[in-house]
């Protein structure tokens, strides 16, 4: 199983880190030990000393596929979850900096919150339109919806399968909006997608 990331997928989160606007997708790799599952408290690890949040929708691969077409994208997922895409955000920077990759800011142990349950995309309204939103102790701080994408689902899920074979569970992290911020100890957060509440853990 992959975790694929995509990033810098919203113009104004784009703007908000001072980021050059994509031309086409931007993906990264996490490993399947940054999965948190369950609702399981987040604890801030101690290298990092501004660890942001990134609520992001989150797309479940359903069959194998290689280089697919794009107006065949829709038959290789069937539900749709959220996740949270933990930063080190002073630990990127100096990355940056330097040149080097983001994995030791992005790919560490717990980065890829996961919701336990996902959404069979039949029972949303619209694909092209899906709201999601994160609350930071009942104050709503990042507030989405897929038609703010720069780069749509099919769209995404087209351009990885050009270089990886997408295969059964693999997870793509569609990008996340402006708001993003910090966390501290104590801080709790609620994901919600289409008003359904998928997330609610504790940061520690």
């Amino acid at each position: 199983m992959k975790i694929i990331c995509i990033g810098r997928n919203y113009v104004a989160h784009a703007k908000e880190l001072k980021s050059e606007v994509p031309d086409e997708p931007v993906f990264f790799m996490k490993p399947d030990s940054a999965l948190l599952r369950n609702n399981a408290p987040f604890y801030i690890p101690d290298w990092s000393n501004d660890l942001h949040h990134e609520i992001e929708l989150v797309i479940k691969i359903s069959r194998i596929g290689k280089n697919i077409e794009k107006k065949f994208a829709h038959r290789y997922f069937d539900e749709i979850g959220l996740g949270i895409d933990f930063t080190a955000r002073d630990i990127q920077y100096k990355l940056i900096e330097k040149g080097l990759p983001w994995e030791k800011s992005k790919a560490f142990d717990q980065s890829a919150v996961i919701s336990n349950t996902f959404i069979n995309k039949t029972d949303l309204n619209d694909l092209q339109s899906i709201p999601f939103k994160l609350n930071k102790n009942g104050e709503t701080v990042q507030n989405g919806n897929s038609n703010l994408m720069i780069f749509g689902i099919e769209e995404i899920i087209s351009y990885i399968s050009k270089y990886l074979t997408l295969k059964i569970g693999d997870l793509i992290y569609t990008g996340t909006p402006a708001g993003v911020g910090p966390v501290t100890i104590g801080d709790h957060l609620e994901g919600f997608m289409d008003d359904k509440k998928l997330l609610d853990f504790m940061i520690k």
